[in-house]
């Protein structure tokens, strides 16, 4: 998996250079760095559509056979353990909901404390960085992906 995402229009251009900071903070538990780069990532929803990309593809590179439940609770497990060191702040129920949303099994309906966007950005770079520990891909080779794949989407629709 290669590509870049550099040739995008500018709005997904400043969504993936906000991700990439805030998932290099994640991965380098900077928690000053964090805080802005997810700052950030929160005032753009769309943050949410393209690492929850991220998020599926990581998730099938590491289970190619497919998931089970064992695997969804093993990388909720590894990924609240791990950030708890860092970031006391975590929430597991939020890093499952950014599980399930990327899987396509997430009802915001049938949640009775549905995270707010907020929460969200301030998850998803936590889980992106843990997922992308187990592939050891680039996350520009992601994030390509994401967009290449968001965009076939959105031509089909």
């Amino acid at each position: 998996m290669t590509g870049t995402w550099r040739h995008l229009p500018a709005t997904a251009r400043a969504i993936a250079v906000t991700a990439t900071a805030a998932v290099a903070a994640a991965q380098a538990r900077d928690g000053q760095a964090y805080d802005g780069a997810v700052a950030d990532l929160a005032t753009d929803e769309r943050s949410g559509l393209v690492l929850g990309t991220v998020v599926r593809l990581l998730l099938e590179e590491g289970h190619p056979e497919g998931l089970v439940g064992d695997d969804i609770r093993q990388v909720l497990a590894r990924c609240v353990q791990d950030a708890m060191r860092w970031r006391p702040d975590v929430d597991p129920h939020v890093v499952l909901v950014l599980l399930a949303g990327a899987l396509g099994v997430y009802d915001p309906d049938g949640d009775e404390s549905p995270p707010d966007g907020p929460a969200l950005a301030r998850h998803a770079p936590l889980l992106v960085a843990d997922l992308l520990a187990v592939t050891g891909v680039p996350f520009d080779d992601y994030l390509a992906a994401a967009f290449t794949e968001i965009e076939r989407t959105e031509r089909q629709d």
